[in-house]
């Protein structure tokens, strides 16, 4: 990701949504196990990057997902496909003919994935072993 160009942007959305969906490409591709391949294999859909950033997000910020999401402007997959085409068009991101923003537009519910689906794992507070 530029460094000018992500200092530069000027978007409704905060900046570290930017460098969030660029890590969920990377950990996207890692999980599909397209980190280590050619620019054209490598290439992740528009609901493969949103299974990934959902992921990745419930990874990181667990329950607090929505809020964090919410706190920088993403309050739907719609946002996030627009924070993707907003990287392609800055040049920090590529994109194929068979990609369109319409991909990211309404593929899960926020509320669903991050609140309703949401479960603690608890299984390291009840390990008998010490």
């Amino acid at each position: 990701m530029g460094s000018t160009a992500s200092q530069t942007r000027t978007s409704t959305y905060h900046p570290n949504a930017f460098k969030f969906v660029y890590s969920a490409l990377k950990f996207t591709q890692e999980q599909l196990r397209r980190d280590r391949k050619p620019v054209i294999s490598s290439h992740i859909s528009g609901p493969e990057l949103l299974d990934g950033l959902r992921k990745l997000a419930l990874q990181n910020f667990g329950m607090l997902s929505i809020t964090v999401l919410r706190h920088w402007g993403v309050t739907s997959t719609d946002d996030f496909g627009h924070i993707v085409f907003e990287l392609i068009d800055a040049g920090e991101m590529c994109r194929t003919p068979h990609d369109h923003l319409s991909d990211f537009f309404g593929v899960y519910d926020f509320d669903k994935v991050f609140r309703e689906d949401y479960t603690l794992d608890t299984s390291s507070a009840f390990n008998k072993s010490s």
